[in-house]
């Protein structure tokens, strides 16, 4: 059916761009004098372990769609894991969702500790912005993308949605329509700004962007 000739297609995109977005991303993970060991190892042990990469590898399919070079958005496509990753990092915490595994290893807080893993999705966060404001060109292209990427992990978006989410465990009451406002914040709100930002780096126009926010609602 439609959905596994999805998956296949996409499959094929993943094979394609996957290695090129996980060796930015190894590039990105190299950390100066001034990073403490621990937390080097902890911010790698979670951004590089094993992973689809299915944000990244949309933002980069969006640029080529909308007629960019993928490469070019390379910066933002591993912004965008970074914010990914950080979150998932804080999702396993004790205070959160209490998870000793994430992509088949142990998770950050299990391996190095609460206080370190905390520390780690922080560092991960700043950095997206950072590589976004210093790889992205012109000035005010990543001015737009910074501004993307903190709606969508911000307040309303990503960090509400967690905030939903812990707010359901145990609720009898909660409902289909609940589900989906929290599914919409917590996981589609990076979804739909991947597809966002490859969008902007190929110069897309209110158009493709409106398109591509619909199609981020259905995946």
């Amino acid at each position: 059916d439609s959905s596994q000739q999805a998956i296949a297609l996409f499959e094929i995109e993943r094979d394609r761009w996957q290695p090129l977005v996980d060796e930015r991303l190894e590039r990105y993970a190299q950390y100066d004098d001034g990073c403490p060991a621990k937390l080097r190892d902890a911010i790698r042990h979670s951004l590089l372990a094993p992973a689809k990469r299915l944000r990244p590898i949309l933002t980069l399919l969006s640029a080529e769609m909308c007629g960019g070079d993928p490469l070019e958005a390379l910066p933002v496509a591993c912004a965008v894991e970074m914010i990914h990753t950080y979150s998932l990092i804080h999702d396993d915490l004790p205070s959160m969702d209490d998870d000793d595994l994430r992509r088949g290893l142990p998770s950050c807080h299990a391996q190095f500790g609460e206080a370190t893993a905390i520390l780690a999705g922080d560092a991960l966060l700043a950095q997206a912005f950072e590589v976004v404001a210093r790889d992205v060109q012109p000035a005010s292209l990543a001015v737009t993308c910074c501004r993307e990427m903190a709606v969508a992990a911000g307040a309303s978006q990503l960090v509400g949605g967690q905030e939903d989410d812990l707010a359901s465990e145990g609720r009898e009451d909660l409902t289909a329509e609940d589900l989906a406002k929290i599914h919409d914040r917590k996981t589609g709100a990076m979804i739909r700004v991947s597809l966002r930002l490859g969008a902007r780096i190929a110069g897309a126009n209110q158009e493709q962007l409106k398109n591509l926010d619909i199609f981020g609602e259905k995946i």
